[in-house]
């Protein structure tokens, strides 16, 4: 039977223990590698100092394994992708000496997008309690979205106390209209239902869905970006995702069908090589800013379907270059003009940090700076107990952040009570307000 996705979506992810160690799983499916993690959350002890989420993270096992059947994030052969999945799970669990029941997955695929809203209710002058709290939630995840959308998240910006906008918690306070600012990201239904088929022909339940662009957010950034507010993009092989964060909140999701895949196959398509060749060129000589040497370097470049060396052609490093740079470029404006069309251009205070596998692109991190007019920085996974140094790099950040969101999931995850209902003229509204970002700057 396939797995329902409303039904997933739409139960609360089970509370970390507060005073007791827990084991999780996560798989990060991406269209290079799947990667799976198994890692024990040990409940912090405060000392004061900011962090992102509530526990310590010890990774038990590591698992990945090269992708197959998976193309921009959508699952295109499901017997392939269960094979990878299965290989990536049995790695990890190996090393880690335990079997997994269920996992964590992140989702790029599906046109994800968000939409930030506003719902209010009557609280008629009571002191606010949990029950208004959750009503006011509730109010904002039941908006209608379009036939074959699905809601992927939604998440509490800030609360709103008599027109009062910038309240942390309201509860414990009195007034007339308690309402909410949030952000919905969505996704298309096909993709995502898709990905739970693959996961769970593995024998695995699927106990949370996150947005790719969410979990490389929460892998990456420092607690002091998300405060005072950043971009983060996450660039990878078939996807390249775009998050904002400001004053702690998740404000914007997008994600892009172009990645360092797309780099590749202009390279074996412009120098008539193999992929293979192709990507091994862009690793080693590649760069997506041009240099004084590049006319003088020469670079050979194996022919297609050739073994022997003296098949090879020498071209000039300029010719890589001239390949690399337009493909780099175009994913950059893209980012830009959706940033900026979102309005969530800025609250990112010109800050971005670039993660993903194919951040480390050379020359990636000038060009960011030209074009998206701010500074750049590359992210990768914080150091934690048990990670091996091979994945201490940006092409885990999306792994990490799926073990963080655990931690700070329960912030969009509640019980909706029979008495919060749907809100209605009488009782309040939820209207769309897609100014508020840049009425915030």
């Amino acid at each position: 039977m396939s797995p329902n996705v409303h039904n997933l979506l739409d139960t609360p992810l089970r509370p970390l223990p507060p005073n007791r160690s827990t084991v999780v799983g996560v798989i990060d499916v991406g269209s290079d590698k799947i990667c799976c993690l198994i890692a024990k959350l040990k409940p912090r002890q405060r000392d004061g100092a900011r962090s992102i989420g509530t526990h310590d993270i010890q990774v038990l096992g590591v698992g990945f394994h090269r992708s197959s059947g998976i193309k921009s994030g959508v699952v295109m052969d499901m017997e392939a992708a269960e094979r990878a999945i299965r290989r990536s799970i049995d790695s990890a669990e190996r090393m880690a000496g335990v079997t997994l029941e269920s996992v964590m997955v992140n989702i790029s695929c599906g046109r994800i997008a968000s939409e930030t809203f506003s719902a209010e209710i009557e609280v008629r002058g009571a002191e606010i309690a949990e029950t208004e709290v959750q009503r006011v939630l509730q109010a904002g995840r039941d908006y209608s979205v379009e036939e074959g959308r699905i809601v992927l998240h939604s998440l509490p910006i800030g609360y709103a106390l008599d027109g009062q906008r910038g309240i942390g918690d309201p509860a414990g306070m009195v007034g007339q209209r308690l309402g909410i600012d949030m952000n919905i990201v969505t996704g298309d239904e096909g993709p995502v239902q898709n990905l739970l088929l693959c996961i769970e022909r593995c024998h695995l339940d699927v106990e949370a869905v996150v947005a790719t662009p969410y979990a490389a957010g929460l892998g990456s950034l420092t607690p002091d970006e998300m405060r005072i507010g950043s971009a983060c993009i996450d660039v990878g092989a078939g996807t390249t995702a775009v998050s904002v964060f400001f004053n702690d909140a998740f404000l914007f999701a997008d994600a892009v069908a172009v990645g360092g895949h797309h780099v590749t196959m202009d390279l074996a398509r412009g120098l008539s090589t193999s992929l293979a060749d192709a990507e091994r060129i862009k690793t080693l000589y590649g760069s997506a800013i041009p240099s004084d040497s590049d006319e003088r370097e020469m670079i050979s470049v194996p022919a297609v379907g050739s073994d022997e060396d003296g098949d090879a052609t020498q071209v000039p490093r300029s010719l890589l270059t001239g390949i690399i740079h337009p493909r780099i470029e175009e994913i950059l404006e893209i980012v830009r003009d959706r940033l900026k069309q979102s309005g969530a251009y800025g609250l990112t205070g010109r800050r971005v940090v670039i993660t993903g596998g194919a951040s480390a692109q050379t020359g990636l991190l000038p060009l960011a700076e030209r074009i998206l007019e701010c500074r750049a920085r590359q992210g990768r996974p914080v150091a934690v107990q048990g990670l091996p140094e091979t994945a201490h790099a940006p092409a885990f950040s999306v792994a990490m952040g799926l073990l963080i969101y655990p931690q700070v999931a329960q912030v969009e995850h509640f019980e909706a009570t029979r008495q919060a209902g749907l809100l209605t003229g009488t009782g309040g509204y939820i209207s769309k307000f897609g100014r508020w970002l840049k009425r915030s700057v």
